[in-house]
């Protein structure tokens, strides 16, 4: 399983806003992929990281590429676990 990140940026939404847009990406995600949420700003911009278990990029039982694979790994038949 790798670790991936979606990135909240703006100048002109309210952190109100802003937030709400992370939150909604975190529950379509569900709990058990969500790692952390985590924020920064500096004078004029927010910034929301959403860090979540991100799809696995290899089989598990063969080692094929599954990127753009969605059920099933291609080359074996595996299921593609995304846990």
């Amino acid at each position: 399983m790798r670790v991936a990140y979606k990135k909240f940026e703006s100048t002109f939404r309210s952190w109100d806003k802003l937030a709400l847009e992370a939150a909604d990406f975190a529950t379509r995600l569900g709990r058990e992929r969500v790692i952390s949420i985590s924020h920064s700003s500096d004078q004029s911009t927010g910034v929301i990281f959403v860090w979540y278990w991100g799809k696995p990029e290899a089989c598990y039982q063969c080692g094929y590429d599954l990127r753009g694979s969605e059920e099933r790994c291609p080359e074996c038949g595996q299921a593609i676990r995304n846990e």
